[in-house]
């Protein structure tokens, strides 16, 4: 009977140890695998975050590409882009040509502005040729004569840059310009060019971060940062200035009132040409017409503003210098210049 009993108790013994020993292994074997459970789980979080992120930057790349520079563009597009910028440089150039050529046909003293102003046309030809060779190199096609899709070229790239790189040596340069050919009083100059000048300057710098950016909210806030020493420089021009005009002989201060117009109007496209992503215009036609925009606007900024200053400038030579209007002009409009320029001078004609 003991014996029995005794039997019974380690039976009973091994069972419990039995199920004891399952229990730790099972627990244990959570244990053991809870690292690898967890490096699991790690990894399915972060395939999922690389996978949502590689769609974002995907979109992000896509989304620069058409507001920055098109993968392709017709051949219309092509030729557009392509005989614009060779409409420039010819402007440009030629223009730069004319204004040195003309010098001797002004006093002196109106002379310096001539040369900032085929300075400018000088540096846009050559930005304008590194540009239009930029352009060439960027944009192939494979199709007999031209007549396919042009596809950017790889290893190369259009370069945005040379355009900010002018502007920022040009733009202040216009406004030196004008200050020059009004041959003004030399403390009233310097206050305005150090004015105008940094203003410019300001301008450009502040507009470059949001033309490389594909971010619209980036574009807006550097596109508004921009536009407060534009806003300055109006004021400058429309206020300040309009007070030194006074003394300015009629035909120069209607043709200053006109030149400052076409001034705000050409520089006007730029902001245009800047806003159309967030306009919602993107792709290779949006990209083409912002160029061509950007171009026709230099040409009227650069060379026909110059031209206009050269006008300024003789209109000023004739009425400080009769004897060198005589020998510039025919009889009846060195007349007719020296009778405008005396009205001027007497108090009915400045009333």
């Amino acid at each position: 009977m003991a014996i029995c009993d005794l039997g019974s108790v380690v039976h009973v013994y091994h069972r419990r140890a039995a199920r004891d020993r399952f229990r730790e292994s099972s627990s244990g074997l959570g244990s053991r695998y809870e690292p690898l459970v967890s490096v699991i789980k790690t990894t399915a979080r972060r395939s999922a975050s690389s996978a949502v992120l590689s769609h974002t930057d995907a979109y992000s790349r896509r989304l620069w590409r058409d507001i920055l520079i098109p993968d392709s563009i017709s051949a219309g597009q092509h030729d557009a882009i392509y005989n614009i910028f060779s409409l420039v440089i010819a402007s440009q150039l030629f223009a730069a040509l004319f204004m040195i050529a003309c010098l001797p046909r002004i006093l002196p003293r109106y002379r310096q502005a001539m040369i900032v102003a085929a300075t400018v046309c000088g540096i846009a030809a050559y930005h304008y040729f590194r540009i239009f060779n930029s352009f060439n190199s960027s944009f192939v096609t494979d199709s007999v004569g031209g007549k396919g899709d042009y596809t950017q070229a790889a290893g190369e790239g259009f370069n945005e840059g040379y355009r900010y790189v002018d502007w920022l040596l040009t733009v202040p340069l216009l406004l030196v310009e004008l200050v020059a050919v009004l041959a003004l009083a030399r403390k009233l100059q310097t206050s305005l060019l150090l004015r105008l000048v940094p203003a410019a300057a300001l301008m450009i710098i502040l507009g470059y971060p949001g033309e490389l950016s594909g971010d619209n909210s980036i574009r807006t806030i550097f596109g508004t940062l921009s536009t407060i020493p534009f806003l300055y420089i109006l004021y400058v021009l429309f206020v300040e200035m309009t007070k030194s005009l006074g003394n300015q002989p009629p035909q120069v201060r209607s043709t200053i009132s006109r030149l400052r117009i076409l001034l705000v109007a050409t520089w006007g496209v730029y902001p245009i040409a800047y806003l159309l992503p967030q306009l919602g215009f993107d792709g290779a036609a949006a990209w083409t017409g912002k160029q061509i925009g950007y171009s026709i606007a230099d040409i009227l900024a650069k060379a026909l503003y110059g031209l206009i200053i050269y006008r300024v400038a003789r209109i000023k030579s004739f009425a400080d210098d009769p004897s060198f209007a005589e020998n510039e002009l025919s009889v009846e409009e060195a007349r007719e210049v020296l009778g405008n320029s005396e009205r001027a001078k007497s108090p009915a004609g400045r009333n």
